[in-house]
């Protein structure tokens, strides 16, 4: 069963939700830029999120293909992860990684319930918003 927070959900359709389905269980999703709330991503505006203070990927995440200096080591290097995983796998990992892994330190950008240590100022707030999601998802899937 996929959990989503209701912001999402009511902007999912069946189709978008057989792609989450079929990542999940190891299936090819469709390649596409189209993102599960019908937004379309934009790989330029992602590499603003992954490399800026909204993602925060580069603390955890070596991205060479950025240019930039600092990188993290407690997650995996993303180059090349636009060739190991489908479109539907990495907006996953970023909405919310510890459906597939519940150890994960990564945090949940789109989910908003069940946390704990969050500020009140932040407290049923998502980190990204979907249109951030999709376009950092449309930047990843570039890195091949």
């Amino acid at each position: 069963m996929i959990c989503l927070s209701r912001t999402l959900a009511s902007r999912l359709h069946k189709a978008a939700l057989a792609a989450v389905a079929g990542a999940l269980m190891g299936c090819a999703a469709p390649a596409t830029q189209q993102g599960l709330v019908g937004m379309q991503g934009d790989a330029a505006r992602g590499m603003a999120v992954v490399i800026g203070r909204d993602g925060n990927c580069l603390l955890c995440h070596a991205i060479p293909e950025t240019g930039a200096r600092f990188a993290g080591n407690l997650g995996p290097a993303l180059s090349g992860v636009g060739g190991r995983l489908s479109v539907a796998a990495l907006r996953l990992r970023i909405e919310d990684s510890q459906k597939l892994n519940p150890d994960s330190i990564m945090p949940a950008y789109a989910r908003t319930e069940g946390l704990t240590q969050v500020a009140q100022t932040w407290r049923g707030k998502p980190i990204l918003s979907p249109q951030q999601i999709e376009d950092t998802v449309a930047f990843l899937v570039t890195l091949k």
